[in-house]
């Protein structure tokens, strides 16, 4: 497909995989790498990037104005995909996956593909544990909850004293930037941080290295053509886990 311009799709299925978080099947299979994203369009409202959760479904927690219109769509509307856009996530021999709330989004099509042997899962609550049972089947599973409904009680990054680091020759880790930042710390203290694989999340406007909005600090790194997955000893030198900046350029604390 063109990556200029957006494919009219249409939805296919609706499934609501937590109170807060629902995945879009579409009508067109996209050929990606897993941890690739695409843009987003939600006519008359805005063009978002989004990882890509199979060929032809994204997986959406409602946190804007752009999702929100997702979770007002129906089976038979119609939405535009852009890309895949970015590197995706690159591994071989053992792999452990970290993931937080919807970052287990783009995570899934490493577990689809037999690639992952150990997941870390957190969420705030059990019914948040977003994909929890298509894991078991197929990796080793372990899960945190903020509230200890399930799983160990506290935050997902407990869960890595439990595991031997040694054992994994790539970290692949997804979810809100907080958390990754911890992972991070933890693998740099452990030695490993350039075995980290992190998919980062930045405001985009075009998706494609042309406008800049989505470059990290201090190396002007774009996060849709550079990324949106990044060694964790590249991150160690930038703005990771410190702040962002928002749609006018201007810095947001994490």
């Amino acid at each position: 497909m063109d990556e200029q311009m957006p494919l009219g799709v249409t939805i296919t299925e609706i499934r609501e995989e937590t109170p807060s978080i629902r995945t879009f099947v579409f009508d067109r299979a996209i050929d990606a790498r897993p941890g690739q994203f695409v843009m987003v369009w939600v006519p008359g409202v805005d063009e978002i990037p989004m990882a890509l959760s199979s060929p032809s479904s994204i997986t959406v927690l409602k946190v804007g104005d752009a999702t929100a219109a997702l979770f007002a769509m129906q089976v038979g509307d119609r939405i535009g995909i852009r890309g895949p856009y970015g590197n995706g996530f690159s591994v071989t021999g053992r792999t452990l996956a970290v993931a937080g709330g919807v970052g287990a989004s783009p995570l899934l099509p490493l577990i689809k593909a037999g690639q992952v042997d150990t997941f870390l899962l957190g969420a705030r609550t059990a019914s948040e544990l977003l994909f929890a049972d298509q894991i078991q089947g197929a990796a080793t599973l372990m899960v945190a909850t903020d509230d200890g409904t399930a799983g160990h009680h506290g935050f997902v990054t407990r869960l890595m004293s439990r595991v031997d680091l040694a054992d994994f020759a790539h970290i692949c880790v997804c979810g809100p930037e907080v958390m990754m930042a911890a992972v991070l710390a933890i693998l740099d203290r452990e030695g490993c941080a350039d075995r980290g694989q992190f998919s980062l999340h930045r405001y985009m406007k075009c998706g494609v290295g042309l406008c800049g909005s989505c470059c990290t600090d201090p190396h002007g790194l774009r996060v849709c053509r550079d990324g949106p997955i990044f060694s964790g000893d590249v991150l160690l030198e930038s703005d990771f886990g410190r702040y962002t900046r928002d749609a006018s350029g201007r810095r947001q604390r994490i």
